[in-house]
């Protein structure tokens, strides 16, 4: 059993850990290889929007590192200053992968949809799954425990359904930046390894949710077992 659980421990450390490597690696690399048409990442987030007739969507400009993402409630890019001002591979493919987000909101993609539908739902569920979970585990109320697993359920859903939205934004971003000649022919395999290494930390994330929500699915049968 504690053999058991050193695994266990190291595995939901690791997998972030290894992901975020991948994505550092990856970003630092192609960070600095400039892409064929030079433009900044603003340009690129730009073209792409205005070629879908998205011109009510703004893009700006956030502070911090790797802080990119699509805010739909005020229908904005925002991108990091280095990728914003960039020139490179990595600041393209960024920018193009949020304004695959725009063009998912747009389009009322139905698993972005329903991400946003269980945006109140997965935020009870962090926020309290680990408070009801804790008192069923050291108070041995099994009841308690099954209502805490409940919570926590909502939020790993939240992460599953957030694999196909990112992965739908990538696919969106690598066509868009290909017809729109963004990037050449031989740029393609190095913007798919950043877009690629990026949807890894969602992958690692839904990975240790499913991992933490299944052990404590077994903790739950063997307490209900034992009463």
């Amino acid at each position: 059993m504690g053999f058991g659980f050193l695994i266990y421990f190291v595995l939901i450390v690791a997998i972030p850990l290894w992901a975020q490597f991948k994505v550092k690696g990856a970003y630092k690399k192609y960070s600095k290889v400039p892409s064929s048409s030079y433009m900044r990442g603003a340009e690129v987030a730009r073209k792409i929007l205005d070629s879908n007739g998205l011109y009510h969507v703004g893009v700006e400009e956030t502070r911090g590192v790797l802080t990119d993402h699509y805010d739909p409630r005020s229908k904005t890019v925002r991108l990091s200053s280095e990728n914003f001002h960039g020139h490179s591979v990595a600041a393209a493919a960024i920018a193009a992968h949020e304004v695959g987000h725009a063009m998912q909101d747009q389009e009322e993609y139905a698993f972005l949809r329903f991400r946003h539908a269980l945006v109140p739902v997965a935020n009870i569920g962090s926020n309290f799954s680990w408070i009801l979970i804790l008192i069923g585990i050291l108070a041995s109320m099994s009841q308690m425990l099954l209502l805490g697993i409940i919570f926590m359920a909502a939020a790993v859903l939240f992460q599953v359904v957030t694999l196909p939205v990112e992965f739908n934004a990538s696919n969106r971003a690598m066509d868009q930046v290909v017809s729109l000649g963004v990037i050449r022919n031989d740029e393609e395999r190095e913007t798919k390894k950043v877009l690629n290494a990026a949807a890894l930390t969602y992958v690692a994330a839904a990975a240790v949710a499913v991992l933490e929500l299944t052990r404590l699915i077994l903790i739950y049968t063997g307490m209900t077992r034992d009463e």
